[in-house]
C-alpha cells in the first residue's frame, strides 16, 4: 500500500468512525457490537497511522518505504501520546 492509498485508507476508517459516533448520541449509547467495531477501527487506524509514519521516515532515512510492515496491535496500542 503506498502513501496515497493509506491516507484514503485512513479517511475511510474514520469516516466510518465518526458515522459510528453520531448514530449514538450519549454516554454508554453503543451496544456490543458497534462497542466492538468501535475498538477495531481505533486499532486500524493506529496502525495505518503507524504504517504511514513509518514509509515517511523510511523514505527520509533513504530506505525503501515499501519494507515498512504493519505492526501488531500489542505494539501499536503501546504507544504513549
Amino acid at each position: 500500500m503506498n502513501d496515497a492509498e493509506l491516507v484514503a485508507r485512513i479517511s475511510e476508517l474514520a469516516e466510518e468512525e465518526h458515522a459510528l459516533e453520531r448514530s449514538h448520541v450519549g454516554p454508554g449509547s453503543l451496544d456490543d457490537a458497534d462497542a466492538a467495531r468501535m475498538r477495531e477501527l481505533e486499532v486500524a487506524l493506529d496502525q495505518c497511522w503507524d504504517l504511514l509514519r513509518q514509509r515517511r521516515a523510511r523514505r527520509k532515512q533513504g530506505l525503501d518505504p515499501d519494507e515498512a510492515q504493519v505492526r501488531p496491535e500489542s505494539t501499536v496500542e503501546g504507544y504513549q501520546q
